[in-house]
C-alpha cells in the first residue's frame, strides 16, 4: 500500500492499528517543554520516578489496582514491554497460551523466546472469546503465561468482569501460570464495562502483569511509551532485559506521557463517539455487501469482517480467491484499499478493517469494498 501511495496512486489504507485524532495538546505541549529545559539525556531504565508515580496513580484511580514505585515499569511502548515479559521468563520448552485472534506479534514474541505458543481458537460462535473449558483443555505442566487481551485486537470482543472471572477460576489451582493482561485499548469501550484481571482476581495479583500504554486512548503512537505493573520480581528481571536493548524511553516522551495519565479524559467522550458512527458506518455499509458478513465489536476501532462467503469465488480477471489473504490482495489491486487478512491474526477467513480515519475516507472505502466484492463470481451464486 506504501508503494502505491509512493506512485501517487489514490489508495485508503485501514490497516493500520492508530487513530486519525491528534495527541492532547497539553500533552504535546509537555514534551515540548521538556525539550526547551533540556530533559534530552539518560533516565532511569524502567522511566522516571514522575512517571511511574503517574502510572502508579492511573491504576489506583482507573482501576483500582495499588502498585508501588518499584512494581512499575514505562518502556519503548507497549510492545517492547510484553516482549521484555516473556523474554524474562520463557525458555525452551515453556509454553504460552494465545487465543485467537491475537495481536500479530504475540506467537512471534513467544518464538524469540525460544518458547511455545500455543493457539486457542476463540471463534464468531463465541463471540470471539476463549471459553473457560478450551483454556482448561490447554493448560499443562509446561504453561507459563496466558495472553489476554481485551478489547481485542483484532475482533473488538470485551471481555466482562464474569467472563474474566470464569477463566481465572479455570487458571487459579496452576500456581506456575502467569496471566498477562494487554489493556491498550482500554479505554475504546462502546457497550459494557472495562475489566481488567488483576481487579477481578486481587488474590492472583503476584501472578499478573498489567499492562497498558498512552498510543491507543492518547493518540500517541509515535511518542513509544508502554507499561506496566506487576510482582516485584518480574518487573525487576524486565528491568534487566530492558537495560541491555533498548534503556530507557525517551525522556520528553515520557514527559509528555506523564502529564497525559495525569491530565483530564474528558477529550475521551467526543472521540468515542465519532468512533461509535465509524464503526456504525461499516457495519451498514459492509453488511449488505454479498459475502460479507460484519459480526458487531464492542470495543477497539476495528471490525472483523467475515469473508467466508467470497471464498472460492472469481475475480474479473480470473484469480480464484481461495484465502483472506487473496482478497485482501484483491481489495489493495482492485479497489485501492488496504485491509488486513484475517489470517494474520490466526482465525481466517476475515478481514480486519480499522475505521480510525476521516469519514469521507471511510465512506470512500466502503463503496470502493462493495463495489470491488460485488464484481467477483460467487462460488455459490446458483
Amino acid at each position: 500500500m506504501r508503494q502505491m501511495v509512493a506512485r501517487g496512486e489514490s489508495v485508503i489504507n485501514l490497516g493500520e492499528g492508530e487513530l486519525d485524532f491528534e495527541t492532547p495538546d497539553h500533552a504535546k505541549a509537555a514534551g515540548i517543554a521538556a525539550i526547551e529545559r533540556g530533559d534530552t539525556r539518560y533516565t532511569a531504565v524502567g522511566g522516571t520516578e514522575r512517571l511511574r508515580g503517574a502510572i502508579v496513580a492511573k491504576f489506583q484511580r482507573e482501576n483500582g489496582l495499588t502498585f508501588g514505585l518499584e512494581q512499575v515499569l514505562a518502556g519503548v511502548g507497549g510492545k517492547q514491554i510484553l516482549f521484555n515479559a516473556l523474554l524474562a521468563t520463557v525458555g525452551v520448552g515453556d509454553e504460552v497460551i494465545v487465543p485467537a485472534p491475537y495481536w500479530v506479534s504475540y506467537p512471534d514474541m513467544v518464538h524469540l523466546a525460544e518458547g511455545t505458543p500455543v493457539i486457542l481458537p476463540a471463534t464468531e460462535d463465541t463471540g470471539f472469546k476463549l471459553t473457560p473449558d478450551a483454556l482448561a483443555s490447554a493448560l499443562t505442566e509446561r504453561t507459563r503465561w496466558i495472553i489476554l487481551n481485551s478489547p481485542n485486537n483484532p475482533t473488538g470482543a470485551v471481555y466482562s468482569a464474569e467472563e474474566l472471572a470464569a477463566l481465572l477460576a479455570v487458571i487459579a489451582p496452576w500456581p506456575k501460570v502467569m496471566i498477562m493482561a494487554d489493556d491498550i485499548y482500554e479505554h475504546m469501550v462502546f457497550a459494557g464495562t472495562f475489566a481488567t484481571p488483576a481487579a477481578v482476581r486481587p488474590d492472583l495479583a503476584d501472578r499478573i502483569l498489567t499492562v497498558n500504554g498512552v498510543s491507543k486512548a492518547y493518540s500517541m503512537t509515535g511518542w513509544r511509551i508502554g507499561y506496566a505493573a506487576g510482582p516485584r520480581w518480574l518487573i525487576d528481571a524486565m528491568r534487566v532485559i530492558q537495560s541491555q536493548s533498548t534503556s530507557n524511553p525517551a525522556a520528553m516522551s515520557q514527559e509528555a506521557a506523564r502529564v497525559a495519565l495525569t491530565g483530564s479524559l474528558d477529550f475521551l467522550e467526543e472521540r468515542l463517539t465519532i468512533l461509535r458512527r465509524r464503526r456504525d458506518h461499516v457495519l451498514t455499509a459492509l453488511n449488505v455487501c454479498p459475502g460479507l458478513r460484519c459480526p458487531v465489536p464492542d470495543g477497539a476501532f476495528y471490525v472483523y469482517v467475515n469473508c467466508a462467503g467470497l471464498m472460492g469465488g472469481t475475480t474479473p480477471d480470473g484469480h480464484t480467491l481461495e484465502t483472506d489473504t487473496d482478497l485482501a490482495a484483491y481489495l489493495a489491486r482492485e479497489a485501492k484499499v488496504g485491509v488486513v487478512p484475517g489470517s494474520a491474526f490466526g482465525l481466517g477467513p476475515y478481514l480486519r478493517i480499522a475505521y480510525a480515519v476521516d469519514d469521507a475516507l471511510l465512506d470512500e472505502a466502503c463503496t470502493r469494498i462493495t463495489a470491488a466484492c460485488t464484481r467477483i463470481a460467487r462460488a455459490d451464486a446458483a
